[in-house]
């Protein structure tokens, strides 16, 4: 399936990939690991508070695009292997002619449905599942965010691993607390990241969800959040209790 227009601009060292019209990815052309995203910035964060550079880690990337995620996390942690799924077979295949990627076995690319291939990973798999599709209007599609989505992730993900996704949402954030109030259903920890301009209902942007099968430790969270204060595009970290008081959800007692 084909969805978009695919155009890939430089400026200096830097390649953005615009999908009809509009950015999608931004890279480095010399630095894997040196992203623009502000929301795969945080992500890389996450990764850092949460595994030691030596892992192996297995991760299922929905959504492709220019595969800069992985690219950065294969750069970071040698030792990963990557699985991209990316719905538009125009634009993998453009992808990999345009994008410096890592060769198999380090990434494959699988043009395929991201809810179908979601749901037929096998239980316990991957140490790192990373949400970031929109379709053309530039929303994340409705199965990949609802209760049969946060199960499926919650049946591929490892005991140790950890669920990230990347969702764009305008004040007051009732999408993002929505989907925080679903996580919940099925993992025992959510946490959020965005800015704190965001949060106080100033701008629309980019929240990044995060949840696991057992909590961050303390100092796993104290080091997430000096990470997103300290980065060039700041953050605010939300965590456990906390994330679901934010959101409404039921807290456990």
């Amino acid at each position: 399936m084909d969805t978009a227009t695919a155009r890939f601009e430089r400026v200096g060292d830097s390649v953005t990939l615009f999908l009809g019209g509009w950015p999608s990815s931004q890279w480095s052309l010399t630095d894997p690991a040196d992203l623009e995203f502000e929301y795969m910035r945080w992500m890389l964060a996450a990764l850092r508070a949460t595994f030691e550079p030596s892992a192996e880690l297995r991760c299922l990337h929905l959504g492709a695009g220019a595969c800069a995620l992985p690219r950065a996390i294969a750069a970071l942690w040698p030792r990963s292997r990557h699985l991209a799924v990316e719905i538009d077979a125009a634009l993998a295949a453009a992808v990999r002619r345009h994008v410096d990627l890592p060769r198999a076995p380090v990434l494959r690319i699988r043009v395929d449905d991201a809810v179908r291939a979601l749901a037929s990973r096998p239980p316990a798999t991957h140490h790192l599942i990373v949400r970031d599709a929109f379709d053309q209007a530039g929303n994340t599609p409705t199965g990949l965010k609802d209760a049969g989505a946060a199960r499926a992730a919650a049946r591929a993900l490892r005991p140790d691993g950890l669920y990230l996704a990347n969702c764009g949402d305008a004040p007051p954030l009732a999408g993002a607390r929505q989907e925080v109030r679903t996580l919940a259903e099925s993992f025992a920890y959510v946490a959020l990241a965005t800015e704190p301009a965001q949060l106080r209902g100033r701008r629309r942007g980019n929240v990044m969800l995060a949840a696991r099968h057992t909590p961050l430790t303390t100092a796993q969270e104290d080091r997430l959040a000096r990470e997103l204060r300290a980065g060039g595009f700041p953050a605010r970290l939300i965590a456990g209790g906390e994330a679901l008081l934010w959101a409404g959800a039921p807290r456990a007692v």
